[in-house]
């Protein structure tokens, strides 16, 4: 009987646990795999410090080179790492992490050459009906000659890239806390910044996948609460936080305080389009903050409204061809990068923006700051289309009030909005509600969840 895949292979990646889910067999498998859908003939891999990723990764690259692909292994390295070693290389990749998960978790994440990506609409469903297809019948014919597999260290080429698109060498000295989370910051930040005027404080550099200090989950507060004693402590200008595979980056000034990463999309979207002469196109999903496109617009920049997913920006920056795209999730894209999201980079501007003024974090980023925001508030609910038909209901006929259906459900009036979306794998409805203060995001958030919970 075929393997069933539904609750391994999701819509950007594949992700599940190991090994009651998934195992080197099914990683060989979905090596073949790939590089059928890829038509590849060559491919990139590289892999984290999970206890099951070495494995995991060789298994990969052995399905692959049954096939004739010849494989290139760039061992430990950040998401972003092998997102440029896709680009630089122009091979397709394959990264095995599970993110920011618990430690018995592990995933593929895979893209074509050129770090475009690899999702349910863009090659992951074949991918899977033939991992599933063989799983039955047995793995497939080899190829009449087997490719090779090598190694290649791309961490300081990868280093000198980012170095090029971000100009730190003129800033003032800064003392910056970087919490890794015991995950792949701790690989590459030491290489990134290192020479450049930073007094770096290093917290849970060890790569370590069994999370011993906290989940590397960032945007849950219980996991920057170390990150902002610490700040506090060391009278830092600032403190920096990577998820596990150290593709997102999240950010909380001198005082400790959570700086939101709407903000930091605003922030760096100016930055961008001051680079491309005040012109150019910037992407945003549609739960960041009003602040966004109100600061591409006064820098000049064009903002474009997505859903919210790595895979709707990849596409829409494609299409359109912007310069930059932020996710209120910290996630960060540049066209400089393949279009593919790198918290590094972002991190960088950062640096690059607060060293070139005199100025703390917090006066810096509060022009990009502009309104009360909830967070996203996430409720578990038996029927997601019921309790999203009863919102619906609720608002359509109130005077001044728009709803759209982009990406769940958003309803936006004069001085608030709010989104309403389903999650893709879990009973969840997930609520982000902004307002110009406080006191009304507290009124139109409360009244949402009402319904949502009711």
């Amino acid at each position: 009987m075929a393997a069933d895949l539904s609750q391994l292979v999701k819509a950007y990646d594949v992700r599940g646990v190991v090994p009651d889910q998934w195992d080197e067999t099914l990683a060989e498998l979905f090596g073949a795999a790939f590089v059928r859908v890829t038509g590849a003939s060559a491919i990139v891999i590289g892999h984290d410090m999970r206890p099951s990723s070495p494995g995991l990764s060789r298994a990969f690259a052995r399905g692959a080179a049954t096939q004739g692909v010849d494989v290139t292994e760039i061992g430990l390295c950040s998401t972003d790492q092998l997102y440029y070693a896709s680009g630089a290389l122009n091979l397709p990749g394959a990264m095995f992490t599970a993110s920011h998960n618990p430690a018995q978790y592990n995933g593929i994440k895979m893209c074509r050459a050129g770090a475009a990506p690899v999702g349910q609409d863009t090659g992951l469903t074949e991918i899977r009906e033939l991992v599933e297809g063989w799983s039955e019948s047995g793995a497939p014919e080899p190829a009449a000659q087997t490719g090779t597999i090598t190694q290649r260290d791309t961490l300081e080429d990868y280093s000198a890239h980012l170095r090029s698109l971000v100009d730190l060498t003129s800033i003032r000295p800064l003392k910056v806390v970087v919490d890794a989370g015991n995950g792949m910051g701790g690989h590459t930040v030491p290489t990134v910044l290192g020479g450049l005027p930073l007094d770096v404080v290093p917290m849970y550099f060890e790569l370590d996948g069994t999370f011993p200090n906290h989940e590397a989950n960032p945007l849950d507060p219980a996991n920057i609460v170390d990150l902002q004693k610490r700040v506090r402590e060391e009278s830092a200008d600032l403190g920096i936080a990577f998820d596990g595979d150290a593709d997102r980056c999240f950010v909380v000034d001198e005082r400790g305080a959570p700086v939101s990463p709407s903000a930091i999309t605003a922030l760096v979207a100016s930055r961008e389009l001051a680079k491309h002469g005040g012109k150019g196109t910037v992407i945003h999903n549609l739960i960041t903050s009003w602040s966004v496109p109100e600061v591409v617009k006064e820098n000049g920049g064009t903002p474009v409204r997505t859903r919210v997913g790595h895979s709707f920006i990849k596409a829409e920056m494609a299409t359109t061809g912007a310069i930059f795209g932020g996710e209120h999730s910290a996630h960060y894209y540049f066209k400089d990068f393949w279009n593919a999201d790198t918290g590094m980079l972002a991190a960088l501007h950062v640096l690059a923006a607060l060293g070139g003024q005199d100025g703390p974090l917090s006066g810096l980023v509060a022009q990009y700051d502009r309104y009360a925001g909830s967070g996203e508030i996430n409720s578990t609910v038996a029927d997601q289309a019921g309790r999203l038909a009863a919102i619906k209901s609720a608002y359509e006929a109130r005077e001044g009030v728009e709803l759209d259906e982009l990406d769940g459900l958003t309803v936006t009036a004069a001085d608030w909005w709010f989104n309403v979306r389903p999650s893709n794998t879990e009973p969840l409805l997930r609520l982000n509600a902004e307002a110009w203060d406080e006191a009304t995001m507290a009124k139109v958030r409360d009244e949402a969840l009402a319904i949502i919970r009711g």
